[in-house]
């Protein structure tokens, strides 16, 4: 037996959350994987960045919110240039960092990353740590 669902009918609080604060489809994500394989700082992650958008998908909004992933994402822009779909990760990751604070969930500071990882990290991820103290 095969059942059709919409995707309005599939679409968690969260999901239409995101979709408010962004503009992005998270549900038109695939999990292909190709933005976590295009991630310049992937393996400092707690969540691959194609399992921070199936999360959203489910709704488990505690999983997601508490995740470092969330913080340490560079927006770098090479997962956007990477999603067949287009999805939009940066922009992304910018909301839930914002409901992160809004909600009260503790932040993932720069203070946080060791000296050989900030060494190792992008200019423009050590700059994008710092600025995001003050979303």
């Amino acid at each position: 037996m095969r059942v059709d669902l919409s995707s309005d009918e599939i679409r968690s609080s969260l999901v239409a959350e995101i979709e408010e604060l962004c503009g992005q489809d998270v549900l038109k994500c695939y999990q292909c994987g190709r933005c976590s394989a295009g991630c310049p700082i992937v393996e400092e992650m707690d969540l691959l960045p194609n399992q921070v958008s199936r999360l959203i998908q489910l709704g488990l909004e505690q999983e997601v919110l508490n995740s470092k992933t969330v913080w340490l994402c560079v927006s770098c822009f090479m997962c956007q240039s990477r999603c067949p779909q287009g999805v939009d990760l940066p922009t992304l990751m910018d909301s839930l960092r914002y409901l992160a604070t809004k909600r009260g969930y503790d932040r993932f500071g720069p203070n946080e990353i060791d000296r050989e990882t900030i060494m190792r990290a992008p200019q423009q991820g050590v700059v994008s740590a710092y600025r995001k103290l003050s979303s």
